[in-house]
Order: C-alpha cells, then structure tokens, then sequence
C-alpha cells in the first residue's frame, strides 16, 4: 500500500485565491468599463484621415450633416464628396451657397433643404436649383454663429439623381471618425 502526504498551507492558500479573484475582478471591471464607455472614449481627433475623401449618400447624408454640425470641430480637415442642388439665401457672398438637398419632414412628404454651406470663388457660375457633385475640406467658419463650412476643392454639374430626398437623420448612426460614412 502507497499513501500520500500532502501538506497544504492554508494561510498561502488563501492569499493565491485571493489575488486570483482579485486580477479576476480587475479585468472583468476593464471589460465592462471598455463596453460602456464604448471606443470612442479611446479615440481622439488623430483617427481622422484627412487624405480620405468620403462620400455621403442619400442613406447616410443627414446623419453625417447632424455629426459634423453637432461636432465640427472633430471633423475639420476630413474631405467629403457629395451632390445636390444649389441654393441660396439672400445674405450669402458672391462665393457661397448651400449644396442642398430636400429632408422629407412629414408623412405627407413635405419637405425642408437642409445641407452643407459651401464656399466657392466661382459659385456664381451654378445657377439655383442646378445639381452638382462637390468634394471639398470641411473648415469651421461664421455664418450667423459658428459652424461648419465646406471649401469646395472640386465640382462638376450633374443630372438630377433618381434618388433626390433624404430623411432625418436616425438613432442607430454613431458618431465616430472611421464610421460616419
């Protein structure tokens, strides 16, 4: 017969569970702080890459003129490429216009234009209501109060697109560099 004789200290015992169930709770405590502040608490305004030229649509446009508006300064510098038709208020400069498009706002498809205020040495060659692409550097400027601005880079006149109005903007868009469009 073989017997065995184990000795267990039950002071050190206790001290590894101890600080076992202490780095067990340290990262499950990291898990959950990283879920509920989400990655955007991680992030800053360097994960922008201003080389980028992104592009907006009729899915995402009023989700990212929300993020840009609410936000501006995060997004200066970023390059957008869009189209839409041009409007203009009777206080712009020779060299603005709103690149618009119209927001249905009810179930009776009434409508609002909402978009980008544009800044163009040649603006005055677009006639109102003409559609156009752009692809410019959103800047922060002054139009009645702060806000974005987009210098027009490069711009070409285009048909009017099957797909002309866009919706409100809705709750499931996050607001992060890499994800507005």
């Amino acid at each position: 017969m073989f017997i065995c004789n184990l000795k267990v200290n039950g002071n050190k015992l206790g001290k590894i569970l101890l600080g076992l169930l202490f780095v067990a709770i340290l990262i499950i405590t990291a898990i959950v702080c990283y879920r509920v502040l989400g990655n955007n608490f991680f992030k800053t305004n360097d994960a922008i890459k201003t080389e980028d030229v992104q592009k907006l649509n009729v899915n995402n446009y009023t989700n990212v003129l929300k993020a840009v508006h609410e936000n501006t300064d995060q997004y200066v510098g970023q390059k957008i490429k869009f189209s839409g038709f041009v409007y203009r208020m009777i206080d712009f400069t020779q060299t603005q216009f709103v690149l618009g498009r119209n927001m249905v706002i009810s179930s009776d498809f009434q409508t609002v234009v909402v978009g980008f205020l544009c800044e163009f040495e040649e603006a005055m060659k677009y006639e109102d209501n003409s559609w156009i692409e752009i692809e410019g550097k959103i800047t922060k400027g002054n139009y009645h109060g702060e806000m974005p601005i987009l210098q027009i880079e490069k711009i070409q006149k285009i048909e009017k697109p099957s797909e002309e109005y866009v919706y409100p903007p809705d709750d499931s868009f996050v607001t992060t560099s890499t994800s507005v469009y």
